[in-house]
């Protein structure tokens, strides 16, 4: 009996070496190489280089009078077109991502940081389509007592009660008030990470909605790798997608992410899924965005956003106010922009603060923009405009952490940067929109009719915008620019000195 073969798989990004070193030859990381056994496939797969199997039919190159015919494929005109009725999930922002709604059978990914909120999100989404559907939530992390407490606080099942520490007698109620609607929801919980089990739990109760929560803990029993390795989470994955496509069931996992932010595994496990979504938010912020990079149903580059609050998830329909700085108190280096997320549009405030540096080398520090643009930026307002930016120290944040990084912005961040350092204040009725180019030039956008819609819907005045753009007919007022020297002068109005700016500053 032959000795069965082994090779090595990288825990971190999933390379395969025939034999183990101390570190990745492909990513680099020390001690991620693990032994994987060789699984000999029972399919005799013809060759095609020698004379036997397919190939055995020809002679001298040329084949049998026997017609050729197709025993499996099939053309476009024999595939029978089929609707897709897409579910609503219940939360308008988690079907805009998905683009439109469920889509039965499919499987969705789903990953982010620890405790940014995806089980939260999941709990509620499953307790909306429990409403209508038959949904089956597998918990690998939690018991299924922890699973009810959080419910209950969400408003899922019934209230539990919940013992006080000091006097045991004394029962406190912790939780919402619950919806009669919700209570007997057709939504059953599976504490299990033996994926057998997982696979004769769906076919017995055959759900329409299976929630895997996480995919990094559930174990098949038959690999010899632990729980989370790159051979468990991808062998897993294929199993439990064999299902939802056979059993026409939809998938809803959620991953774990890197420390670098990526979905923890082998890149494969993005190929295999229908869709890729990324739940991102800081921890000390109140917001989430579900950002989609993947999607076989629908557009990429879609967000949903979220605002976390004391029983959950809570959707925000008007992101723009949410980023939106005080527009009634002004303060000097402020600039409104507005960016567009996929097909949404959403109005930032961006804050400049430039400041002498006492360094050697000033400091360059930006949150929620592109940092090299923004070390661009300075370089053309230093070359075109003549601001000593090499001696400034620069700090530009968006407003509430938003992550803008498109290059509609550049001209938002130009004004902003020039606005803190003549500590002028741009008009608060103006927005902002366009991309600074190395020459100074104020160059056209994309969607720049969403833009200025979304701009005068909330109020604003004027619009700053490259010049050679077709503008639609809006109440808002049109003023397009080719230099940035240009939308300077008609962002920042000029100032009349008073007579208490003529005096001389008294010093104690």
């Amino acid at each position: 009996m032959a000795k069965p073969k082994s090779f090595y798989v990288c825990n971190d990004c999933g390379a395969e070496s025939p034999q183990w070193f101390g570190k990745c030859p492909a990513c680099g990381t020390y001690n991620s190489l693990e032994e994987q056994m060789l699984i000999q496939s029972s399919v005799d797969v013809p060759s095609r280089g020698g004379v036997s199997g397919w190939q055995s039919t020809q002679t001298n190159g040329k084949s049998h009078s026997k017609p050729a015919k197709a025993r499996a494929s099939l053309t476009f005109d024999q595939i029978t077109d089929r609707q897709i009725a897409r579910w609503e999930s219940g939360y308008e922002e988690l079907d805009r991502v998905l683009g439109g709604g469920v889509v039965p059978g499919s499987m969705v990914l789903i990953g982010g940081d620890p405790g940014i909120g995806k089980s939260t999100l999941l709990l509620q989404v499953s307790n909306q389509l429990a409403q209508k559907y038959r949904i089956l939530y597998v918990t690998g992390e939690e018991s299924g007592q922890q699973v009810k407490l959080r419910a209950s606080r969400l408003g899922v099942s019934k209230p539990v009660n919940v013992p006080s520490e000091e006097n045991v007698r004394v029962v406190v109620d912790n939780t919402l008030p619950i919806d009669p609607d919700s209570i007997g929801a057709d939504l059953y919980v599976l504490p299990e990470t033996d994926l057998e089990e997982i696979l004769r739990e769906i076919d017995s109760l055959k759900p329409n909605v299976a929630v895997i929560d996480s995919i990094q803990t559930v174990f098949f029993p038959a690999l010899t790798s632990a729980p989370g390795s790159v051979a468990q989470v991808r062998e897993c994955t294929a199993a439990l997608m064999k299902v939802a496509k056979h059993e026409d069931i939809t998938m809803l996992i959620v991953g774990h992410v890197t420390k670098e932010g990526a979905i923890a595994g082998p890149k494969v496990l993005e190929h295999l899924v229908d869709t890729v979504l990324y739940f991102e938010g800081d921890r000390f912020a109140s917001h989430r965005l579900l950002r989609t990079v993947k999607n076989r149903f629908g557009a990429t580059h879609e967000i949903g956003i979220f605002e976390m609050v004391a029983h959950g998830l809570r959707e925000v329909p008007n992101p723009s106010e949410l980023f939106l700085g005080n527009r009634d108190d002004p303060a000097p280096g402020t600039a409104i922009v507005v960016a567009c997320e996929g097909t949404r549009p959403i109005v930032v405030e961006l804050q400049a603060l430039v400041s002498p540096t006492s360094y050697p080398s000033p400091r360059r520090a930006g949150t929620g923009v592109d940092y090299n643009r923004l070390v661009q930026i300075l370089a053309v307002l230093e070359k075109r405009v003549g601001i000593p930016m090499s001696k400034l120290d620069s700090y530009v944040a968006s407003a509430g952490g938003l992550s803008v990084v498109e290059p509609a912005v550049d001209l938002g961040v130009a004004i902003a940067i020039v606005a803190s350092f003549r500590d002028r204040i741009v008009d608060p009725g103006t927005v902002l929109i366009g991309e600074v180019g190395l020459g100074g030039q104020v160059r056209s956008v994309s969607q720049m009719e969403l833009r200025l819609k979304e701009a005068a819907k909330l109020g604003f005045k004027r619009a700053i915008v490259p010049k050679g753009t077709k503008f639609p007919d809006l109440n808002i007022e049109i003023l397009p620019v080719s230099k940035v020297i240009d939308a300077i002068i008609a962002a920042i109005p000029h100032q009349e000195l008073t007579n208490d700016d003529l005096e001389p500053d008294e010093y104690e």
